[in-house]
C-alpha cells in the first residue's frame, strides 16, 4: 500500500520516543510532529535525520484503513496496546 497523500496520521497519532529534529525528546501521542508540513508531508522523508521508527513504518491496509479517521483509530488503538 502507498501512503495516502495528505494523511499524516502516522505523524500525529502515535508517540515517538526517539529524537526528532526540533523535538529532541520525541513526541507524545496525539501531538503533531514538527516535521509534518502544511500538506501533511514529512520534511525529513528520505533524509538521514528521519527517525528509524518513521523510516521503518510501512503503510498497510490493516493500519491505514480506508481513510484518515480509520488510520487515526488504528494507530491510537496500537498506542494504547503498547503504551
Amino acid at each position: 500500500m502507498v501512503c495516502r497523500a495528505g494523511c499524516g496520521a502516522c505523524c500525529i497519532a502515535p508517540s515517538i520516543s526517539s529524537p526528532i529534529p526540533g523535538m529532541p525528546q520525541g513526541k507524545p501521542a496525539g501531538v503533531r510532529c514538527i516535521q509534518l508540513d502544511e500538506n501533511h508531508l514529512c520534511r525529513l522523508f528520505g533524509l538521514p535525520e528521519r527517525p528509524a521508527v518513521c523510516e521503518q513504518f510501512s503503510a498497510t491496509a490493516s493500519i491505514c484503513g480506508e481513510n484518515y479517521a480509520d488510520a487515526v483509530y488504528q494507530l491510537q488503538w496500537l498506542e494504547r496496546q503498547t503504551g
